[in-house]
């Protein structure tokens, strides 16, 4: 049987006409290694900037102020910038909870901790267009715990810390740019509690994606200067992978391979944006990451999100430049702190976070939804599994057959359970709604009513000196 050859990529998402973009004007390194053509090329424009940013790096001791960057539409055969910006992002409120919300919540948490899973999917917090799913236990010292697509929220009764410590997942942060999508949690927690402050942040991942013909094994552990101590490699079913470098710090970083990653995260909604920027679909596309603590943060002066955003370029340029280096290691040089830097590390470190020309994703649901590919693979596996048992060859013939053995079977178990067959289906479903954060399978309207109705009845036992 013939199949076309395509890219993988290229069977999840149609390729996006390719922006046009500008050639940087430094000599650019060829694949092979750099080692030959380093010392001309540390002569151009990029490495110059990179002695900017370094003084400015080194100078600054109160915060961290831009350093001088090369153009981001640099479009080489050796590197290709396709995307940057932030990957998560950490922030926590102080305030205080709601009373009626902490009672709905304690009560909602013991719904969780039920033992029948039809009775769990009541658990649901809705608020706006969010529909929440509220975890059976805390996290910590924060005893609610409620989660969709957009927002991973922990909620504390206590004073002593924040009343809400919340993670904005990178999905939402495709769709949205960092303090929009703020702002949009915001709207979330005025619903919760009382704020006293704006945000803090606990912790920032910034990253650059990016496409290049350098050989990404051509360098050994020696090459990294770093003031952290543990730096491992990674492989993927013996394919190299990537680097991680001070893990477990208060500012480690990554170096890997985001498109084997994506085989098995599925976070497929990257493929759209970086084919606006230009990817072809074919070649990997490489993601540099950085994630700074919030240790790290007020060392810098930097304990609000927004005084976090106006600093980009200045943190990217503490953690390329001071904290972490990628270098061509010098034999006749036992100082590593004067070895070259690498050609590869010299755009990197080179990115100005001060534009903004990165592409958002035009559409975003707050539900956790799964793929087609999820569902239908699953569903394929059981239909040809029947089939070939029944000795059935005709789809038409076997999907008839097995729809009608599906029923037979599931409506002799809800009969046992003592529900009808749809009624069986409707728990099924709610079930997975809570889960994907669909369907609110709470009456709000009717529990508002019975509060009413018991209110009522508490005022007339009072009335009547009961």
């Amino acid at each position: 049987m013939k199949r076309n050859k395509r890219s993988e990529y290229e069977n999840l998402v149609s390729v996006s006409d390719a922006r046009k973009a500008k050639h940087i004007q430094s000599a650019e390194p060829t694949r092979e290694a750099t080692r030959d053509s380093a010392a001309a090329w540390r002569g151009g424009e990029v490495e110059q900037d990179l002695a900017d940013a370094l003084h400015q790096s080194e100078s600054a001791s109160e915060g961290t102020p831009p350093s001088n960057t090369v153009p981001n539409n640099c479009n080489s055969e050796y590197f290709k910038l396709l995307r940057f910006g932030v990957d998560s992002l950490y922030l926590s409120y102080p305030g205080e909870l709601l009373p009626e919300v902490d009672e709905e919540l304690k009560e909602l948490k013991q719904v969780a901790q039920l033992l029948e899973l039809h009775e769990q999917a009541l658990a649901q917090y809705s608020i706006n267009e969010h529909i929440f799913e509220v975890k059976s236990s805390g996290k910590g010292f924060f005893p609610y715990v409620l989660r969709d697509n957009a927002f991973h929220i922990q909620l504390s009764r206590s004073r002593s810390i924040p009343f809400a410590y919340v993670q904005l997942s990178s999905q939402y942060l495709t769709h949205k740019a960092p303090l929009d999508a703020e702002k949009s949690l915001q709207l979330v927690l005025k619903r919760l509690g009382k704020m006293e402050e704006s945000a803090n942040i606990s912790r920032i991942d910034l990253f650059v994606d990016f496409v290049t013909s350098e050989n990404m094994e051509s360098w050994d552990r020696h090459a990294w200067v770093t003031r952290a101590s543990a730096i491992n490699t990674y492989s993927v079913e013996r394919e190299f992978s990537g680097w991680m470098i001070g893990a477990g710090g208060v500012i480690s970083c990554r170096l890997y391979n985001k498109t084997l990653e994506i085989k098995q995260s599925r976070k497929t909604y990257l493929l759209e944006l970086w084919h606006k920027a230009g990817w072809n679909g074919y070649d990997p596309v490489w993601r540099l990451e950085f994630q700074l603590k919030r240790e790290v943060l007020t060392q810098k002066g930097l304990g609000k999100l927004t005084e976090v955003m106006d600093n980009l370029n200045g943190l990217w340029s503490y953690a390329t430049t001071e904290w972490l280096r990628l270098t061509l290691p010098n034999a006749e040089d036992k100082t590593r702190s004067r070895w070259p830097i690498h050609p590869l590390w010299g755009y990197l470190s080179s990115v100005d976070w001060q534009t903004d020309n990165n592409p958002l994703l035009p559409r975003f649901s707050s539900a956790r939804i799964p793929s087609n590919e999820m569902i239908f693979r699953g569903a394929l596996s059981s239909l040809t599994s029947f089939m070939a048992r029944e000795q059935i060859t005709n789809f038409d013939h076997g999907f008839a057959a097995y729809k009608l053995a599906f029923c037979q079977h599931f409506e002799e178990k809800s009969f046992n359970l003592g529900l009808s067959f749809d009624d069986f289906i409707k728990e099924k479903i709610a079930i997975k709604a809570r889960q994907f954060n669909t369907i609110l399978n709470r009456d709000i309207e009717a529990e508002e009513k019975a509060k009413l109705s018991k209110s009522a009845t508490e005022y007339r036992k009072q009335s009547d000196g009961e």
